[in-house]
């Protein structure tokens, strides 16, 4: 299950969530998000190994790992991203594009007629980048309902 970029710079795996590498970008991510917000504002429970139905990891033509995604099942069956990210220096490359590509395929996969998925208010490049892929303003849903730091989006598949 490997999607190519356009480029055809890197390769999209199922990993597991806990793997060493999934852990390292997950960890740069807290790291960006933690600096830009001050502390850790994610409302509601954090994605596990258990709750995660399916983890990718992105890597260029070295093996490197680049960026991440994940899908965890909400409400009536619909799949939310979860640490979706791609490493600064990979920015611009078309891997946040395939990535969310094979996430989309993921949650058809499961069943799922729709994504959601939340993101800060601070975010402001990955606001542009979901409503740019199809994505839509959504009222915050679950935890991040009463979100001030949080936006949410849906896109239907």
């Amino acid at each position: 299950m490997s999607a190519e970029a356009p480029s055809s710079t890197f390769l999209i795996d199922v990993e597991h969530f806990d793997s060493p590498d999934a852990q390292r970008l997950r960890a740069a991510q807290r790291i960006e998000i933690d600096s830009t917000y001050g502390a850790d504002t994610e409302p509601g429970p954090k994605p596990t190994a258990d709750s995660i139905a399916v983890f990718f990891v992105a890597r260029d033509s070295d093996g490197t790992p680049v960026g991440c995604g994940g899908l965890r099942l909400v409400d009536d069956g619909i799949a939310e991203v979860k640490r979706m990210y791609v490493r600064t220096e990979s920015r611009g490359s078309g891997v946040a594009a395939a990535m969310l590509r094979r996430l989309e395929e993921a949650a058809l996969d499961l069943g799922s007629p729709a994504l959601v998925l939340e993101t800060g208010t601070e975010q402001k490049r990955a606001i542009a980048f979901y409503e740019r892929e199809g994505f839509s303003r959504i009222a915050n849903f679950g935890p991040y309902a009463g979100a001030d730091r949080s936006v949410c989006y849906s896109k239907i598949l």
